[in-house]
């Protein structure tokens, strides 16, 4: 992969490598040049993407999400399932936070580095996934996986009030709601290091649910836009899922979503 050291075209290039563990290196790398200084951004770069976005192996095979299978938790092929499409998540979730910081110009500077620390911790969660998925006999395109997530990137591309709206603080904060159940169902399973997985995930993803409502209000604020209002009808506008309990609340709490938010959540059906 050739080597920019502006942090937007690194990203870019990142985006479009296949190979995931040359993702996640080229990440890691990133990361380390821009802590040294040596990868600043630029936000008024004009960038064009060379190749296909995201970049990602053959397999996994993408399937519709109905279409990707139980996951019985009481075999071990079953809670192999369930961590590739864990590894899966991650693994988009990578290529969403490197989507964020190439794609769109004219933010401050801190906007960027927070994507680059949701891309590195991203980058990390997937590693422990996968190799967890290997001490199970498995590697990551073993199992099918879905689209779903990537899907709403493809959608936002042209706004990046929509994109944080609807990513991380509509999809990843699902993640919130449901980390804990399944990090339960682990553990159940005697998959005690599964479990610890998790508990990593969900501290971390409580930071980058963070990170989309703090750049979500700011975006409000620059435009002039109620937040709660603007994001229902963004939500209209680009048909998001409909939110569905049970909701993690503590954990959507500490990733900044107001008390009026917490008491829709609450009151939805």
């Amino acid at each position: 992969m050739a080597v920019s050291q502006e942090l937007r075209a690194r990203a870019l290039q990142c985006l479009t490598e296949r190979d995931p563990g040359a993702k996640v290196a080229a990440v890691y790398a990133m990361a380390a040049a821009s802590a040294a200084g040596d990868c600043a951004p630029d936000p008024d770069a004009a960038l064009t993407a060379e190749a296909e976005i995201p970049g990602r192996p053959d397999k996994p095979e993408l399937v519709p999400p109905l279409a990707v299978g139980r996951r019985a938790m009481n075999t071990p092929e079953g809670r192999a399932m369930l961590i590739h499409a864990l590894a899966h998540i991650e693994f988009n979730a990578i290529n969403l936070a490197l989507d964020a910081i190439w794609r769109f110009p004219g933010l401050p500077a801190a906007y960027y580095s927070d994507w680059l620390r949701v891309a590195r911790e991203e980058a990390y969660h997937f590693t422990l996934l996968d190799e967890h998925l290997q001490r199970l006999g498995y590697r990551y395109g073993d199992f099918v996986g879905h689209d779903a997530l990537w899907e709403m990137v493809g959608k936002t591309t042209g706004d990046v009030l929509a994109r944080m709206a609807l990513v991380p603080r509509t999809l990843e904060a699902r993640g919130l709601d449901a980390n804990p159940p399944l990090r339960n169902k682990l553990a159940q399973a005697g998959d005690k290091e599964a479990a610890g997985i998790l508990d990593i995930i969900l501290r971390d993803e409580i930071g980058h649910v963070e990170i989309g409502n703090r750049w979500y209000a700011w975006l409000c604020a620059q435009r002039g836009l109620e937040p709660i209002a603007a994001y229902a009808e963004l939500a209209r506008q680009y048909k998001a899922p409909a939110l569905r309990g049970p909701f993690n609340l503590e954990a959507r709490r500490q990733a900044g979503f107001s008390e009026a938010e917490l008491l829709a959540l609450s009151a939805a059906p």
